[in-house]
């Protein structure tokens, strides 16, 4: 269960970037933008995109046009607005730090040196109280 969750919070974390990425190349329909995920493996339903959407919008990062349809109703389509732009090359900056900072983690693990038993560091025993040094 445990992995689960954490599986699905890192998803929520990245599903903004994710979602300003896919807008940065093309103005997109909402299941155009379902449709684009789900082919990256990265499963959303209408109900959590159009919350994103509606806060992304919001947050002016974002705006959009109607267009008729040939398939029914007018269809609203999103597109990046230049503040969008512009978090998106900030987060673009993050995410190639934050995978560069993983990798790094992952690849060279820090090993600390422990004392020898019985062996205390001088600075150690500086803070020890007086009856144990």
């Amino acid at each position: 269960m445990e992995l689960e969750n954490s599986i699905v919070q890192m998803r929520k974390g990245v599903l903004d970037y994710c979602v300003l990425s896919l807008l940065s190349k093309d103005d997109l329909y909402a299941s155009d933008i379902i449709k684009k995920l789900k082919e990256s493996e990265l499963i959303i339903v209408e109900g959590t995109l159009y919350p994103l959407l509606n806060k992304l919008k919001n947050n002016n990062l974002l705006t959009y046009r109607w267009e008729e349809s040939t398939q029914g109703p007018p269809r609203k389509y999103y597109r990046l607005t230049p503040e969008g732009e512009l978090l998106l090359t900030k987060l673009d900056e993050s995410w190639t730090e934050l995978v560069s900072t993983i990798e790094s983690i992952k690849n060279n693990p820090v090993k600390l040196k422990l004392p020898e038993a019985g062996f205390i560091e001088e600075a150690e025993a500086k803070n020890l109280p007086e009856k144990q040094q």
